[in-house]
């Protein structure tokens, strides 16, 4: 990559990582990661590498004893694994706001491929004279996969926690 190629950074204040699960498999419970940063390089999209890290003490779902329990070993083991990684392979471009972005995802210290769909929303100038770059992703992992297999059997038949995992991110990013 020469030397003038583009570097693109998350901008945190106008981001977000989230992640819903159904519970009694009858309703979702929405969570976020409220750290996190993302990085594209290169100056075009289709090209670029994408990468991101999560810190998965971040982990947040308005339940103080729920997020404990998503740190502890039954689910993210913080303290063994203080992050969840990403890094593209591969950029498919459908339309002019439409891709599919293929990666490694790491959790847990497991990698296994996955891909989102993206939706661009553009470029613009902020007040500042900041470039800046929009998309939305969406993508489902079965949690099991990376060794979230924590789960409770119900009286009723089926688990407490869905083993389908859908993640959403909203994610601005600004030319460096």
């Amino acid at each position: 990559m020469s030397a003038t190629a583009a570097i693109w950074n998350s901008d945190p204040t106008h981001s977000e990582v989230t992640f819903k699960v159904k519970h009694l498999m009858i309703s979702n419970v929405k969570g976020e990661f409220t750290s996190f940063s993302a990085q594209i390089d290169g100056e075009n999209f289709e090209s670029a590498t994408i990468s991101a890290k999560i810190d998965a003490a971040s982990v947040y779902t308005n339940n103080n004893d729920r997020d404990t329990h998503l740190k502890s070993a039954d689910f993210f083991e913080v303290e063994k694994y203080p992050e969840l990684s990403f890094v593209s392979t591969g950029i498919k471009k459908i339309d002019d706001e439409e891709y599919k972005l293929t990666g490694d995802l790491t959790i847990k210290g497991i990698t296994k491929p996955i891909t989102l769909d993206v939706e661009f929303g553009g470029y613009m100038k902020d007040p500042y004279g900041n470039e800046k770059a929009g998309f939305s992703l969406s993508g489902k992992l079965n949690r099991k996969d990376y060794g979230l297999n924590w789960n409770a059997a119900l009286e009723t038949g089926g688990v407490l926690v869905s083993d389908e995992v859908k993640l959403a991110a909203e994610v601005q990013f600004v030319k460096a």
